[in-house]
């Protein structure tokens, strides 16, 4: 009992967090609390290897390869409806709200590179941190990092000029 009370506190203390995330990785509230929730799922199925203090890096891990695994097997799994249902989530994030054009170039740069731009410049992480919840390497990290942030940039300016999206 006391590991299903550890897990469902580091839940409630992490799960808006772990959502705020995915949403800046794939930009739909809806997708990321799907998102978030099969992370945490998979966190507990783990929990009782998972040092305290490493929880939040093996959260962000899995989190980031959740939404890389969803990208790469495609959304062929959605259903075309006739009106879109109701939004689960409401987009409840001022700063998100605030900055409209930057999360909609951020949608627009390639799901790996806003992985990489999302734990590097967002959760503030080292390039060995990031490769590390990437499973890939230091340069890969680099140097997706330089194409994000050149496709961000041109996204973002494209959507701010007049006459922009």
């Amino acid at each position: 009992m006391r590991r299903d009370d550890e897990f469902a506190r580091f839940y409630a203390n992490r799960f808006d967090q772990a959502r705020r995330t995915a949403n800046a990785l794939c930009g739909d509230w809806v997708e990321a609390e799907e998102i978030a929730q099969n992370a945490f799922v998979r966190v507990y199925a783990h929990w009782p290897r998972i040092r305290a203090e490493g929880a939040d890096a093996y959260l962000r891990t899995v989190l980031t390869r959740v939404f890389l695994d969803a990208r790469r097997r495609g959304r062929g799994r959605e259903r075309v409806v006739a009106a879109p249902p109701e939004s689960a989530v409401p987009p409840d994030t001022a700063s998100a709200e605030d900055r409209p054009p930057l999360l909609a170039a951020l949608q627009q740069v390639p799901a790996r590179q806003r992985a990489v731009l999302v734990l590097r410049y967002v959760h503030d992480l080292s390039v060995e941190q990031v490769a590390e919840a990437m499973d890939c390497s230091p340069g890969t990290v680099k140097s997706q990092a330089a194409r994000g942030l050149a496709t961000l940039r041109d996204a973002y300016h494209g959507a701010t000029a007049p006459g922009g999206a």
